[in-house]
């Protein structure tokens, strides 16, 4: 498929024109595959993108289950505060993804949001 910005692959490629390659690797979540809530990890820039419900407030803001956070890659972990509803749900902070082929990919229904959320080392050993 090609955009006016660049070209997304089928394995999740996104190549602006002239630049870099953006490669989103789907990680998880429990619907499997399919369907939401989900996480996505771009590896290059150690970015975490997070799927799940939309919160009243603002588009910066999305509500995920406890066990999304499975999914994560060893030794890491959001970098972004984690808020528990109480419900089995955290909600927590992000940048809104705006960009077009990353959307595509994606594919976030209308009633959920996607944030981009630092991936960041976990230093401490328990």
């Amino acid at each position: 498929m090609t955009t006016d910005v660049g070209e997304l692959s089928l394995f999740g490629e996104f190549r602006e024109h002239g630049g870099s390659v953006m490669t989103l690797r789907l990680l998880g979540g429990p619907t499997g595959n399919e369907g939401s809530p989900r996480l996505w990890i771009d590896d290059d820039r150690e970015m975490y993108f997070v799927q799940g419900l939309k919160v009243p407030g603002g588009p910066e803001r999305v509500e995920i289950p406890h066990m999304l956070l499975t999914w994560l890659k060893p030794d890491t972990h959001l970098g972004a505060t984690l808020t528990d509803s109480g419900i089995g749900t955290f909600t927590l902070t992000g940048t809104p993804i705006s960009d077009v082929a990353i959307l595509e990919q994606i594919q976030t229904p209308a009633h959920e949001v996607c944030l981009e959320v630092p991936a960041v080392a976990t230093l401490r050993r328990w």
